[in-house]
């Protein structure tokens, strides 16, 4: 297959294998098939404009699958005496568009994806939906590249956070809402967060600091900003709850 570049490409890339191998790197998986990879990163406007290029979009049918059975094993495994109800409400709140769009851009998903000049130009690399989609084609990827166990360490390490959070309120996990609305009541001080990063740029740890008005209410830690903010909501609704 003859190499075609696109206005998509970072400079720093000399060469598409060079752009996957980047990304796997990034992400700490010792890729195998570099075309493989490189077709989950591929959207489909690419193939639009370079016939005989496969897309992601196959890929993205069983990643889909793949994460399903993945977090519900998690949630099942972890939870033991959790109904099925609340199982459900608590997958529902990890395996969603959002979500899959959090975990992109924490790992900066868009950076190394294949585009069509008019996509790359209309700005496709930030995009919720295309985004997600390519998340859930580079599991599958990951998948077929390799076994299902290193699929699962690869989502377990992305998303082991935010099961456990789920788990904990089923249904009911966005603190910061939750904390806002709650605030309001209390004194109608907006919430800012205040966030620190930690560690390597391949192994970063948040540490979130809630406050209203210039009073401090909560901390927050975690492997991603939105958890560490979510952590920090949830610290601040308990304190709240003593003051009240």
């Amino acid at each position: 297959m003859d190499e075609v570049n696109n206005e998509e490409s970072s400079k720093e890339f000399e060469t598409p294998e060079e752009r996957v191998r980047a990304f796997a790197k990034s992400v700490n998986y010792e890729v195998k098939d570099t075309e493989l990879l490189r077709t989950a990163l591929t959207h489909r406007s690419f193939t639009s404009e370079n016939p005989g290029f496969p897309n992601n979009e196959r890929l993205e049918f069983l990643g889909d699958a793949v994460l399903d059975l993945v977090l519900s094993d998690m949630l099942f495994v972890a939870n033991p005496n959790m109904p099925e109800g609340e199982l459900a409400k608590a997958r529902s709140a990890v395996v969603n568009e959002d979500t899959l769009y959090d975990v992109a851009v924490e790992i900066e998903l868009g950076r190394y994806m294949f585009f069509g000049i008019g996509e790359a130009r209309s700005g496709g690399s930030k995009k919720k939906s295309i985004l997600a989609d390519c998340l859930e084609a580079v599991i599958a990827a990951i998948y077929l590249d390799s076994d299902y166990v290193t699929a699962r360490e690869f989502v377990v390490r992305q998303w082991d956070e935010r099961a456990k959070q789920s788990a904990n309120n089923p249904g009911i996990t966005d603190y910061k809402t939750r904390f806002q609305e709650a605030i309001v009541k209390y004194n109608s001080q907006k919430p800012r967060y205040v966030v620190k990063t930690h560690g390597p740029e391949h192994d970063r740890f948040f540490t979130a600091h809630l406050f209203a008005g210039d009073k401090e209410m909560g901390t927050g830690h975690g492997k991603s900003k939105k958890v560490a903010e979510q952590d920090a909501a949830k610290n601040a609704l308990e304190y709240l709850e003593k003051l009240t």
